[in-house]
């Protein structure tokens, strides 16, 4: 009999015996006690008996040869929707598409993927992929801009997604990300996938280094892990039963991780979008887990009347209050260490207001916004919020100059970010290698490391279950490119990651104290894995010190 091989299935102290598959495949066979077992899901699993950590770790001092670190946050890719197909990587090209079948909601195989509710294309494309043109799929993953099907270019904006915390625990299903299509508003839209090698990043990835088990922080969407990057927390409304947020409380069943299904839900996927009790922003112990906005200009919300036009209107229920918890830009100030969130079109959108479709600025992807700290009128906020410029220009004025901090995080304006319904993959790709360009020809670059990585999947399949972690996440994989003069180049990095690994390299390498959630982390991954949650520093070779 062949088993499933996932964390659980493997007893602590059991010896197995990997087989790697013939060439062009990347799914190992483990035997051990007289058992079977088919790694189709392998990130925990094989964690668990394959090292995982660093060939050998770098050193503090070793890795004080980096002296400047950019975060490029890109938005809502899966790995296996961009790099099905890397070479090294692990991704499901060449298996037999049986493997990835996606279950209904009864836990029956469909017949069948349904249609993509409302038509593959986005918004303002012509001559689009209808709904009807998009039914009675095959169930398994299917490839956008495949010549011989829908033929769509990277330069078009297809159907956006549900992309939420609850959905994505539901969708991954304990590590079999089987249900995919069965919690999603798109029909079969998250099995979509395209032949990324048409990328700009791709060959860039093809140069440096590229890790195939890098996960998001975070389950569900781009406000919690916006939040997850700048925290390793998941922001609290304190005493929300009783406040404007009271209708946007989630109800869910008794395990914590999925909603109430509504009793007027559509019983198969094939029929229609899932419904549920109450699909909100707010775990039920006030935890704020799907897009809440800012308190702080520029926000979603406006200022009520007659109020500090600086401020949003706190009795909106979407408003969260400002949060005074401990961020990594907090403990980067504790050391001195020079750090910026930049943000795209940030001064034009607070001096103009918001334009579409560019820059089509995203309020919830800024979450030092979201924090007492960084009020408007603080000095902080002065010196750590900074205005990327329209397409970034001010951002790659101080790239060219050598003037970017220790620390820097850069966020694309929403036009340039990648994420499905309203941007596209070509125009963000494009974007984020002409950055790559300019980085490489920075002052700084001979001491700089780079992370290019994406929020989040976007509610986009990926064969590859998660490694179990803790109430947060991590939730389904997703890119990540490391770009430096130290990287391993052409080098594919196993080591099991997520965003909380960004966190946790900038803690050892300017000796910072660490955040709770990023030791949280840390010490779940060791005990999923039998290895620590991975720092970066795999795909480094800081082979000596003092460069």
């Amino acid at each position: 009999m062949v088993h499933d091989l996932t964390p659980s299935s493997i007893s602590a102290g059991q010896s197995l015996m990997l087989r790697r598959p013939p060439s062009g495949h990347s799914r190992f066979i483990a035997r051990g006690r007289g058992r079977v077992w088919r790694a189709g899901v392998l990130a925990g699993a094989i964690a668990a008996v394959l090292p995982a950590g660093p060939l050998q770790a770098a050193s503090a001092r070793q890795m004080e040869q980096v002296r400047t670190v950019v975060v490029i946050f890109a938005e809502n890719r899966s790995f296996d929707n961009l790099y099905n197909g890397f070479p090294g990587a692990d991704t499901f090209a060449g298996q037999p598409p049986a493997l990835f079948a996606q279950r209904d909601r009864d836990g029956t195989i469909l017949r069948e993927l349904p249609p993509v509710w409302g038509g593959l294309t986005g918004r303002g494309v012509r001559n689009g992929v209808t709904q009807a043109m998009s039914a009675h799929l095959p169930n398994q993953p299917f490839r956008v801009d495949d010549p011989q099907g829908f033929n769509v270019a990277l330069s078009t904006l297809t159907h956006d997604l549900w992309h939420r915390f609850y959905e994505n625990q539901m969708q991954i299903n304990g590590g079999r990300n089987d249900m995919f299509v069965a919690w999603a508003d798109s029909g079969a839209m998250p099995m979509s996938y395209w032949n990324g090698s048409a990328m700009q990043m791709w060959q860039v990835a093809r140069r440096y280094a590229m890790a195939d088990r890098f996960f998001m922080g975070a389950f569900g969407g781009s406000f919690l892990n916006h939040q997850w990057l700048a925290c390793a927390c998941a922001p609290y409304y304190p005493q929300a039963d009783t406040s404007p947020a009271h209708p946007v409380i989630s109800v869910v069943d008794a395990s914590g991780k999925a909603l109430v299904v509504a009793p007027n839900s559509p019983r198969s996927a094939l029929e229609g979008v899932p419904k549920f009790v109450r699909d909100g922003n707010l775990t039920p112990d006030f935890h704020a887990v799907n897009t809440m906005q800012p308190a702080y200009q520029p926000s979603g919300n406006p200022p009520a009347a007659g109020q500090d036009t600086r401020f949003a209107d706190p009795t909106q229920p979407t408003t969260l209050p400002p949060q005074t918890g401990a961020t990594i830009g907090d403990r980067l100030s504790e050391r001195n260490i020079t750090w910026a969130w930049y943000s795209g079109a940030w001064q034009d959108v607070l001096e103009h207001g918001n334009h579409y479709p560019a820059p089509d600025f995203q309020y919830h992807h800024q979450p030092y916004n979201y924090y007492l700290n960084y009020a408007p009128g603080t000095p902080a906020r002065a010196a750590h919020l900074l205005d990327g410029g329209l397409a970034g220009t001010r951002f790659i004025d101080a790239i060219d100059h050598g003037t970017l901090p220790q620390v820097a995080f850069y966020k694309p304006q929403g036009n340039l970010n990648e994420h499905s319904g309203y941007a596209d993959i070509r125009s963000g790709d494009q974007h984020i290698a002409d950055l790559i360009a300019h980085l490489e020809k920075s002052p700084q670059w001979p001491h700089m490391l780079v992370i290019v990585t994406y929020d989040e999947n976007g509610g986009l399949w990926d064969h590859v279950a998660p490694p179990r972690g803790d109430r947060w996440g991590p939730g389904s994989r997703i890119p990540a490119i490391i770009v430096s003069p130290y990287a391993r180049r052409g080098y594919v990095d196993h080591t099991v990651q997520d965003t909380t690994s960004i966190l946790k390299f900038l803690t050892e390498r300017f000796h910072l104290r660490p955040l709770d959630g990023v030791v949280v982390r840390d010490r779940a991954i060791q005990a999923a894995t039998g290895q620590p949650l991975g720092d970066l520093t795999n795909a480094l070779n800081l082979t000596s010190a003092g460069k």
